[in-house]
């Protein structure tokens, strides 16, 4: 790549930060360090972060708060959550706060550099090409143009994360069809591995369907398919 991808790593622990920084810039990325949550936000708003990588213990505030705070600010980068406990009430608060993706400490630097490098590829790679047969999709209300990856409703814009795009225009684009959690999980974050639990897709389709839908409790567009998954019904 021309114009090496700058990363923000949200770590307190000196030792493991050092670790980080060491492995992404030997991968190529550059990187910025930020050690409490108030720094964090602040390299956010004054240089151009392409990707988070954020602890959720933070000595002033949350991981899930600083997340909270970003996506809130109409911030889009695709943020991965680290967390050292394995437990579910972490992965679903992280999504809900509008993170991209976790993984679960202790992990392998590999393991982590393919996250990053799918969630860079879904944010400014595949999603940021032109589909020249449908460079705009409307449906009702809706307007989504794949080639800015922006989406707008009621002429008012939608800001939707890396995940929420994919998923929505994958959606789209197989209207009528019962597509399960499964194979929407393959599709739209390209892997298994940590993220295999169906709760984590129907986290994501709730967002969608807040952000899309004029009444999410009883959804137009994004309708759930019982047993299986969802469908898009145009």
């Amino acid at each position: 790549m021309a114009t090496p991808y700058r990363l923000l790593v949200v770590e307190d622990d000196p030792a493991v930060a050092r670790g980080l920084v060491y492995g992404l810039r030997y991968e190529g990325f550059e990187v910025t360090v930020a050690d409490t949550g108030a720094r964090a936000l602040t390299a956010l708003n004054n240089e151009l972060i392409h990707l988070v990588l954020l602890d959720i213990g933070l000595p002033d505030m949350t991981g899930l708060e600083v997340c909270r705070q970003l996506r809130a600010a109409g911030k889009r980068q695709p943020v991965l959550m680290l967390t050292a406990r394995d437990e579910e009430i972490d992965k679903i608060l992280g999504l809900e706060m509008g993170a991209d993706d976790y993984i679960v400490k202790p992990y392998s630097l590999r393991e982590l550099i393919s996250r990053i490098r799918a969630a860079l590829r879904r944010a400014y790679g595949e999603l940021a090409q032109p589909n020249d047969n449908n460079d705009e999709i409307r449906f009702g209300n809706v307007l989504m143009n794949v080639a800015s990856m922006n989406v707008s409703r009621d002429g008012q814009p939608v800001i939707l994360t890396p995940i929420e795009f994919k998923l929505l225009r994958y959606l789209v684009s197989n209207p009528h069809r019962p597509i399960s959690r499964d194979a929407l999980i393959e599709a739209v974050w390209g892997y298994t591995s940590e993220i295999e639990d169906d709760r984590t897709v129907d986290v994501h389709v709730r967002h969608l369907r807040e952000k899309i839908e004029a009444d999410a409790s009883n959804p137009r567009w994004i309708l759930t398919v019982r047993g299986i998954g969802y469908k898009f019904e145009p």
